[in-house]
């Protein structure tokens, strides 16, 4: 049986992979990866799956932001901080067992 990766892993994968594919589409297009995307309704085929994978970076960059300009109270970073571990842990290993899949 093949060694199980930690839930550490898989935290830390989803998220890097949100930071790469955020500031990839930021590189690509000069503009700010945002859940404002789901208004054009001909492009939520493509939308959708950016965002479920993206959606980490994006919570975690607009919370520090809204801290520094809004301050935000110290629960709603700590509410952002844990909707952004636990996304990121589900994209990880949704990611994880599609490459295991693949090599299978």
């Amino acid at each position: 049986m093949p060694a199980h990766p930690g839930i550490f892993f898989f935290i830390a994968l989803g998220f890097a992979i949100a930071g790469v594919i955020a500031l990839g589409y930021e590189i690509v297009t000069r503009k700010r990866a945002s859940f404002r995307l789901l208004g054009h309704p001909r492009m939520l085929p493509a939308v959708i799956p950016f965002l479920a994978f993206s959606a980490p970076f994006i919570i975690l960059r607009n919370t520090i932001r809204g801290c520094q300009v809004e301050g935000r109270p110290a629960i709603a970073v700590a509410v952002a901080f844990s909707l952004v571990i636990g996304w990121s842990a589900a994209s990880g290993a949704a990611l994880t067992t599609v490459i295991r899949n693949a090599l299978l």
